[in-house]
């Protein structure tokens, strides 16, 4: 792979919106914790990454963000999801880094497709907020890693007419994106395995699990995809990924995959093994800053 060279540089001016840098922000970000997205009686909340300024005439593109944790653990706030909502504010995105129901709780065990609704809202919110945020509705992406990377994943190739957008808050704003970035998540469950989020065994409920895969629903029109994953990864196998490049390659869907020659599972967006912040941003540059409008 051609390595791309790239400056990040600190943005120190004063911020164009309501939203006061604290001593919390890192160099060059503003963020705002615990934002309700959601439903008012979600006790799950969001985090907004935001550059430090914004020109008043310009719009930024947006991504959500979708922590990992085995559908059942992780949090907006964990190492890896603030490395990365950093890294993009610095570069001019907004992001929404955001927690989601988790099959751990108290009330649910069952949380699909709920987990996917929560993701899909998340991107209807940016759009709902996009005046407020100076944020380009028609350009928003997402990013995940493990269980986060298969939502991503779920709401790269889902569309309306697979029957799994929400019909919650919002539903007047599209939940399409147009950019996803695919960190080591599992995107073939049936060929992997049991999994406590969907309530049965996949002896006993083949086609839930293969509606729950992202693999299902790739068509042309999917958009593009930058999947990442690391050869000694222990949890995942790396083959889920080539084979979900493979069958991109098949349906004609633009994609690109990264290994990671001993790359374990987790990692954020600069592990030792290489610097992955200049692939990821030039992939989000290239598909939410310098393409036309598409699915907003």
């Amino acid at each position: 792979m051609k390595t791309v060279h790239r400056a990040f540089p600190a943005i120190t001016v004063i911020c164009s919106l309501a939203l006061k840098m604290t001593l919390a922000d890192p160099e060059g970000v503003r963020i705002q914790k615990d934002i309700d997205y959601l439903e008012p009686d979600r006790k799950e909340k969001a985090d907004l990454y935001l550059p430090a300024s914004i020109p008043e005439n310009q719009r930024c593109p947006g991504v959500v963000i979708i922590h990992g944790g085995g559908w059942s653990g992780g949090d907006k706030g964990n190492g890896r999801e603030i490395n990365i909502g950093t890294t993009l504010a610095r570069n001019g995105y907004i992001c929404l880094s955001i927690n989601y129901i988790l099959s751990n709780t108290n009330t649910v065990k069952v949380t699909w497709p709920q987990n996917l609704y929560d993701c899909k809202t998340a991107v209807r919110w940016l759009r709902k907020n996009a005046d407020r945020l100076q944020l380009d509705s028609g350009h928003i992406g997402a990013i995940g890693g493990s269980a986060g990377g298969h939502l991503v994943s779920m709401l790269g190739v889902t569309a309306p007419e697979d029957g799994l957008d929400p019909k919650g808050p919002y539903a007047e704003y599209s939940c399409q994106i147009q950019a996803a970035v695919d960190l080591y998540g599992p995107v073939d469950l049936p060929a992997w395995h049991d999994l406590g989020m969907l309530g049965k065994k996949r002896a006993e409920a083949p086609e839930l699990y293969r509606q729950a895969s992202p693999a299902t629903y790739l068509r042309k029109s999917t958009p593009p995809f930058l999947i990442i994953h690391g050869t000694a990864d222990g949890t995942v196998d790396v083959e889920q990924s080539r084979n979900f490049a493979a069958a991109m390659e098949k349906a004609g869907v633009e994609h690109q995959l990264i290994v990671i020659e001993k790359g374990p599972h987790s990692f954020h967006l600069q592990p030792k093994q290489q610097d992955l912040r200049p692939a990821v941003l030039d992939f989000f540059d290239r598909n939410l800053k310098n393409k036309t409008n598409r699915g907003n």
